[in-house]
């Protein structure tokens, strides 16, 4: 794996080596097998697919809007909901992560408090994406109203800032889930405290 800081999840090619040990335990191939995914790990593992498929539908959507394939109020009306739906439940999400659980996995496993550190770190970084996620969606629906070239170009705003929230999203997912399943796999819901 490649060598990384507390980096930008936009910067960073997974995590760094020393974060790494028990995911070389538990590489991915073998988690669906391991008597511990059941519970937590499944939860945690069923969650992230959630936020990456709905991030793939609100790609889809726009790439649908802007090739023509759904007129501007149709789009705005398919768009709301499920943005509403992907930002609220990421932002909350985010939020137990970083006041329960990462303090007790931490406390069960202080050699990885960095990768928790980090993990924090890209939650700050992604909710500010969250932010200028929701401002362009809202930009682009007040347009509804105006020209078709200030729909498209506002359409193309929130494009770049949905490609660039999903790209920090698909790292941080991987990331969190190569430092968080194989802790889960090696010490049990019932043993960190979470079950």
């Amino acid at each position: 794996m490649a060598e990384v800081t507390n980096s930008s999840p936009l910067e960073r090619l997974g995590l760094p080596d020393d974060l790494r040990w028990l995911a070389d335990k538990y590489p991915r191939e073998s988690w669906q097998a391991h008597a511990n995914i059941h519970g937590m790990a499944n939860m945690w593992l069923q969650r992230h697919d959630m936020f990456r498929e709905l991030g793939g539908m609100l790609t889809g959507g726009i790439g649908n809007y802007r090739e023509g394939r759904l007129t501007a109020p149709d789009f705005a009306r398919w768009f709301a909901p499920r943005l509403n739906h992907f930002l609220g439940h990421l932002d909350g999400h985010h939020n137990v992560e970083d006041y329960q659980y990462f303090p007790a996995f931490t406390k069960a496993e202080p050699r990885l408090k960095r990768g928790f550190e980090i993990l924090d770190a890209d939650h700050h970084t992604i909710h500010v994406g969250l932010e200028r996620n929701a401002e362009a969606a809202n930009a682009f629906i007040r347009t509804l109203q105006e020209s078709e070239d200030k729909q498209r170009f506002a359409a193309d705003a929130y494009a770049d800032e949905n490609n660039r929230l999903i790209a920090m999203l698909t790292r941080h997912l991987a990331d969190e889930e190569d430092l968080i399943i194989p802790l889960i796999l090696d010490r049990g819901d019932q043993a960190l405290g979470i079950d």
